[in-house]
């Protein structure tokens, strides 16, 4: 069995909340022989993303920043466990995902190329019990992934508003289970067109 290397992602602003919780029930399924990471991105938080992709200026790396893009590199599966937060990723999320704009360029031109064929999964717990609206959060993991080559394990959602709901949802723990058991297809776009 090939060692993986899984980076855990946390971004909700709630200590220990429901997308936590149904993470780490997923996550004790590993092999034990699978290398766990965990960083929590409220305390490694970002400074907004500013754009200087084209200045002439110095792009240097925060502190945060290094750490998070060593980490992301080390990892052969990147899981981000974010709430849904108006039918999307947390402000916490969508932070470092925007960092990979710059890691396209800087301080890793190769970043894009050591990031294919890598696998990129979500865990989220909302307060809807219709799953149809974590769609837009689905399509942005689903879309990063598959601009970035990667491969895309899906979002295991659960559902749960008050601390400690996910765990009364027994279909959600059901499928953390086996959520990381399944092989990851390669992401594509749906239409060549839609690639930016």
């Amino acid at each position: 069995m090939t060692t993986r290397s899984f980076l855990f992602l946390l971004a909700g602003a709630r200590p220990d909340g429901n997308t936590e919780l149904l993470a780490r029930a997923a996550a004790e399924q590993l092999p034990s022989g699978f290398e766990q990471r965990w960083l929590d991105l409220t305390e490694h938080r970002l400074p907004d993303y500013q754009d200087s992709r084209h200045s002439a200026e110095p792009w240097p790396e925060q502190e945060n920043e290094a750490l998070l893009h060593e980490a992301t590199l080390a990892a052969s599966d990147i899981v981000i466990a974010s709430p849904l937060y108006w039918y999307s990723l947390s402000s916490y999320a969508k932070r470092y995902l925007d960092y990979w704009s710059k890691w396209l360029r800087t301080p890793d031109p190769e970043f894009r190329s050591k990031m294919a064929s890598r696998t990129l999964w979500g865990v989220t717990a909302m307060a809807h019990p219709e799953e149809e609206v974590a769609r837009p959060l689905e399509l942005t993991l689903h879309h990063t992934a598959a601009f970035m080559g990667m491969r895309f394990g899906g979002v295991l959602l659960g559902n749960g508003s008050r601390p400690g709901q996910v765990l009364d949802d027994e279909q959600a723990l059901k499928r953390a289970k086996t959520f990381f058991a399944t092989e990851a297809p390669l992401a594509r776009f749906p239409y060549e067109s839609e690639r930016p």
